[in-house]
């Protein structure tokens, strides 16, 4: 069936004067993470960044001043709060998108974004889905951006203390490491298997993450499961003592009952990027406090 496009949006295009490429301007093709070929600019000067861990690694690389358009998550640095917010990163605005005149548009590898990226490259704008959501995402994403947007020696640059420093963080894994359970939300109760991003952060510290079994990135669990697998402490973005700490359903979990929280509340927790490693030493610092 042939997509009917808002008449509204064509019109846009057509006031913009269009973003297709010139005859001849068309630098390269690439498959991205989606397994799509998109054809990209020799050089991409107007980017939207979609993704807060991508936003983060186009100002570590340099290419800051060629933001465009951001999420209202992209916290960091400071500079990004100077890029027009363009709102969520699922399910985008178009229109906001095109008016910003990018000539890359870098979304999250997701279902849906999927049909963002469909429209905005019938419109002759070059789109990427990329997945980030691992700690090798990091330096990968570095220097594909880096080679789209003309920073490559920087972006390799990025990408080689990243691990460096991603090493110089990891400590071994002791023959009884602490166990952390990680709640991303309580009502109702989810936790993050072995495939998650923090996952990786808690076993590079020297903890384990009781819920490493599970055979997806992330899922529901019941408060009995978490009782049952007495973890020593309880992960959580929250930066006070979270409310779910005084219902009586959660005193079965004795982590909870005995307040051992591990408080993670800063953006370096949320998304995999250059800041990594600086996570994992505070999560280090966080468990031997609690040890004590």
């Amino acid at each position: 069936m042939t997509r009917r496009w808002p008449l509204r949006l064509i019109l846009l295009v057509l006031a913009l004067g269009g973003c297709r490429p010139a005859a001849g301007r068309a630098g390269r093709t690439l498959v991205d993470d989606a397994g799509d070929t998109v054809t990209v600019r020799p050089v991409a000067r107007r980017v939207v960044s979609l993704i807060p861990a991508t936003t983060e690694l186009l100002f570590a690389i340099g290419a800051g001043s060629d933001l465009v358009g951001r999420t209202r998550w992209c916290d960091y640095p400071a500079a990004a709060a100077r890029v027009p917010d363009m709102g969520d990163g699922i399910n985008p605005n178009v229109e906001a998108v095109v008016a910003a005149r990018p000539d890359l548009v870098v979304l999250y590898l997701s279902g849906q974004d999927a049909d963002a990226a469909r429209r905005l490259r019938a419109l002759g704008i070059p789109a990427i889905q990329v997945r980030s959501d691992a700690l090798a995402d990091v330096p990968r994403l570095a220097r594909l951006l880096g080679s789209l947007t003309g920073h490559a020696a920087t972006a390799d640059s990025v990408a080689r203390a990243f691990d460096a420093e991603l090493a110089a963080a990891t400590v071994p894994t002791p023959p009884h490491p602490p166990s952390v359970f990680i709640l991303v939300w309580d009502e109702p109760p989810m936790t993050v298997g072995a495939g998650s991003y923090l996952s990786e952060l808690l076993s590079r510290a020297g903890s384990r993450n009781v819920f490493a079994d599970l055979p997806a990135s992330s899922g529901r669990i019941s408060i009995e499961s978490a009782a049952a697998r007495d973890p020593d402490f309880v992960f959580t973005s929250n930066p006070a003592l979270p409310a779910f700490a005084a219902r009586p359903e959660w005193q079965a979990v004795r982590a909870v009952r005995e307040r051992r929280f591990i408080h993670a509340p800063g953006s370096e927790f949320s998304r995999p990027g250059p800041r990594a490693p600086l996570a994992i030493r505070e999560l280090r610092a966080s468990l031997a406090a609690g040890a004590r």
